[in-house]
């Protein structure tokens, strides 16, 4: 077989790599300028791209900043082209960010350019940060890693001056589009590219970050009014199901849903959000009053970014949102729509109301769980062997467009379907009648409330091909496969349910 040509402009390619399995650093050195490659489940790298340029200059009167750019093989300055600046993590470098992130593969097929700045001291931002954080990550150490106090003028902030002045640098070099500069950021680099949105966002038309959660007593005032100086902006932020915020691990769902409620009331999104779920991928679309916000999280992923993190705010968001003549955040379709799964029912337990192709309605009764029990030979004890999301019949008949037949007073059900089929339970039963034949459920039908409950996993599992997944007290059914994450579980539960 011949070799196909490589880096065809418009086109991705991902070169072979030399695999490094028995490194343990975070940032191998020895893999500026090669073609080795690391994978951890949070940080995965491509080799070293050989149009990766390193600069180092003095860009604000103090002393000399690094950056590396990447200009696509298809860029000839004869027309005006995106910016996307990408920042590295903490202890991480501009050329890491570029490696361990997929934004040169997709920039090579869509023709932008890429700015990957360093930190300007000891490969740390300077974020603004809270007093706990702060005082305990703030002292000088020998191995380098503290934070800085950062002034209480932005203006006064270095990184975002350096920042500032080579994104001006860029469109003085290059053909860029001034109305569609997008700011990007992992970790560390995140949450200084939310703080450069929330103070500069009118440099932007979009944001987007992985893995940076930012402090709450930073962004909310002690009035509960988010502290913005800048407007709204078109937002994605991007979360690990395994990820914690260090001092405060039993609370990141909380810091999770507030760096979320952050974006949605600052761009105006008062409706509830379309979710869409594609294997580990979580996502729920908000359309706001002034701008559009996505949250998306990553089910087992630890702490830092998914390899398509970059191909997944680029298609879903960055290709397109810009900036209008007059400076507003204006958008057209992107690559990839922004819309809800199709066929999907989302249901907690607790909760009487269903989420149903992304539609809100009642159930007619509160969801519950049951538990199937093994206790023969146990001496009393038992084990669980499966807990199911337990729901009326009448809102499965419903979901099937079926008419319901109620007997003994309701402790015997059957759903008729338009095709003639049917499906009938009975109080304690984990039988149903199926077509006339006899099948066995997950586990026996409850009696409640005046209305028969069965396992709305197994019908729809066994009989419709559907997939289930559940996390904690909340259950996603959808028509293909998914895996519902813990605080995407949260999210549906609290905001949706």
């Amino acid at each position: 077989m011949g070799e196909t040509e490589k880096g065809i402009a418009g086109s991705v390619y991902i070169p072979p790599g030399t695999p490094n399995e028995a490194n343990r650093d975070y940032l191998p050195e020895a893999i500026k300028g090669s073609d080795m490659v690391v994978n951890e489940n949070g940080n995965n790298s491509l080799p070293y791209p050989k149009r990766l340029k390193e600069y180092t200059a003095v860009v604000d009167g103090e002393t000399a900043s690094t950056w590396y750019e990447y200009i696509p093989s298809s860029y000839d300055g004869t027309s005006k082209v995106p910016l996307v600046v990408s920042l590295h993590g903490g202890l991480m470098t501009g050329w890491g960010q570029a490696i361990y992130s997929s934004w040169t593969l997709v920039a090579e097929r869509e023709g932008f350019i890429v700015l990957f700045p360093n930190a300007s001291e000891r490969r740390v931002w300077m974020v603004e940060c809270e007093k706990k954080t702060l005082e305990l990550f703030g002292k000088p150490n020998p191995e380098g890693f503290y934070l800085h106090t950062p002034p209480e003028n932005p203006d006064e902030n270095r990184d975002m001056k350096v920042i500032r002045t080579l994104i001006a640098h860029m469109g003085q070099k290059c053909s860029i589009d001034e109305h569609r500069i997008f700011i990007h950021g992992m970790s560390m680099g995140d949450i200084m590219a939310s703080q450069l949105a929330r103070h500069y966002g009118s440099l932007f038309a979009g944001a987007a970050g992985s893995a940076g959660l930012t402090w709450p007593e930073v962004i909310w005032d002690a009035n509960g009014e988010p502290i913005n100086g800048s407007g709204p902006l078109a937002v994605w932020q991007a979360r690990m199901e395994h990820d914690s915020v260090p001092l405060h691990d039993n609370e990141t769902g909380q810091f999770v849903e507030r760096n979320r409620e952050y974006w949605k009331r600052v761009n105006g999104c008062l409706e509830l959000p379309e979710i869409r779920i594609e294997g580990e991928n979580n996502f729920a679309f908000y359309k706001g009053k002034h701008a559009d916000y996505v949250y998306h999280e990553i089910k087992n992923r630890d702490h830092g970014q998914t390899f398509d993190d970059a191909e997944l705010v680029w298609d879903y968001l960055f290709s397109g949102v810009r900036r209008d003549d007059s400076g507003k955040p204006s958008g057209s379709e992107p690559h990839m729509e922004r819309r809800g799964d199709k066929w999907a029912i989302a249901l907690a337990s607790g909760s009487d109301k269903a989420y149903v192709h992304n539609r809100l309605m009642s159930i007619g009764g509160p969801v519950f769980k049951h538990q199937k029990l093994k206790y023969h030979g146990l001496n009393g004890d038992s084990i669980v062997r499966g807990d199911y999301f337990m729901t009326p019949v009448s809102f499965v008949a419903s979901l099937l467009e079926g008419t319901v037949h109620v007997s003994q007073e309701g402790r015997s059900t059957e759903i008729r379907l338009a095709d003639g089929g049917s499906f009938q339970f009975a109080q304690g039963s984990i039988g149903c009648v199926a077509g006339n034949r006899v099948e066995a459920m997950f586990c026996e039908a409850v009696y409640r409330n005046g209305e028969l409950y069965i396992p709305i996993e197994w019908i729809f599992q066994r009989h419709y091909n559907r997939h289930a997944s559940s996390c904690g007290d909340v259950l996603y059914l959808t028509d293909h496969y998914a895996q519902l994450s813990r605080y995407m579980a949260e999210l549906i539960r609290d905001e949706i349910l």
